[in-house]
């Protein structure tokens, strides 16, 4: 009976150690596995880590990029419109015949006497200089309608890579509005960046007190000032533009801000120009309405600015044209038809025309214009 017992309670703590070998082995089996677990979870952390430090050095560099591009784009803006006091010494530093010319002003504006050098503020341009041709495009604001846009673009396109490289455009925005003249800006250099890149496209703005006290024409009725101020501003945009390109080619252009070229029209100038026997022209017309395509040599330009300006309040400028005709050629008491013949001689027309007006709302607000060349 007792060695029973003794049995009975050795197969008890048998059992009883199996299954306490068991719970152990039970524990330490979920103790590992929970090890593994964590390690797992360890290596996903540290690999989303690793990740998140690669995007982040990623994200980085991303940023720096967009950074140093908006410092580039913050840098260029300035050097195209920032300071432009230091620009025009810089410009006028290098040619002292430029300033001479303006200063040809003080003579004719009092007003402007007890200023310094006078010079039209230089937002885009790299100098450019010695080239063949200047063309000369004066813009201002017409409110909700703008044809500069179209006029450029078919001014640059229908050049040659040759011909734009010796050629400049100037565009010059004789308006006081700031946010017009930034928009010019804007316009061209986003459309025209190779030309602006090469400086064969320039942009120069008029400062607004050149024109202080000599729009007035008080002895008219309100609606016929306003005309005639329009006009006035009209004579002294172009004498300005004028004598800013002259140093810069051999020939100057004058275009307007609402027109077209026909193709190959350069080519065509080019081509006309140098095959004139006579060297006595005094200006070319590749276009037979107001200012527009009027060819002129650079030498001759302070001669016509003269004129201009002598009478600048008197009438427009395309007809202050015809009368430097009447006064250089014609003598007084001469027959007409040789006064006439001798005209046709040094004032040239060159058809067809070269050049369209296209504009419809003129730079005068309210006024339309339906004006057509012909021979285009």
């Amino acid at each position: 009976m007792r060695t029973k017992q003794v049995n009975l309670l050795i197969t008890l703590v048998a059992v009883a150690l199996f299954s306490f070998s068991c719970f152990c082995i039970y524990r330490i089996t979920q103790t590992h596995n929970r090890l593994i677990n964590c390690r797992n979870h360890i290596l996903e952390f540290k690999e989303n880590m690793l990740h998140l430090r690669n995007k982040t050095e990623k994200n980085s560099q991303e940023m720096m990029k967009v950074l140093n591009r908006i410092k580039y784009e913050i840098t260029k803006r300035e050097n195209l419109s920032g300071n432009l006091v230091a620009q025009k010494a810089d410009i006028l530093n290098k040619n002292e015949t430029i300033s001479n010319t303006f200063e040809d002003l003080k003579f004719f504006f009092p007003h402007i006497r007890k200023e310094g050098r006078i010079y039209p503020d230089v937002i885009i341009g790299k100098g450019k200089t010695g080239v063949s041709f200047a063309l000369g495009i004066s813009t201002v604001n017409r409110g909700n309608y703008s044809y500069l846009k179209q006029t450029l673009t078919s001014v640059v396109s229908r050049m040659t890579l040759s011909e734009e490289k010796d050629s400049i455009v100037i565009v010059s925005v004789a308006d006081s509005n700031e946010d017009y003249l930034h928009s010019v800006v804007k316009m061209i250099t986003r459309k025209f960046k190779r030309q602006v890149r090469s400086g064969s496209l320039e942009v120069i703005s008029i400062p607004a007190f050149l024109y202080s006290s000599m729009l007035n024409a008080k002895h008219l009725a309100e609606a016929s000032q306003k005309l005639a101020s329009w006009r006035i501003k009209q004579v002294l945009d172009f004498c300005i533009l004028m004598l800013y390109a002259q140093p810069k080619a051999k020939y100057y252009l004058q275009l307007e801000d609402d027109i077209i070229a026909k193709e190959m029209y350069f080519t065509k100038i080019t081509d006309f120009v140098g095959n004139i026997s006579s060297n006595n022209w005094f200006f070319i017309e590749f276009s037979m309405l107001g200012f527009i395509g009027k060819l002129f040599r650079s030498e001759d330009l302070t001669h016509f600015v003269r004129f201009f300006l002598m009478f600048y309040k008197e009438k427009p400028i395309d007809w202050l044209l015809n009368d430097i005709f009447q006064v250089k050629v014609c003598d007084t008491g001469e027959d007409l038809g040789n006064c006439i013949k001798r005209k046709k001689q040094i004032r040239i027309r060159y058809k067809p025309s070269l050049f369209q007006h296209v504009g419809i709302h003129s730079s005068f607000p309210g006024k339309e214009r339906y004006e057509k060349d012909v021979y285009y």
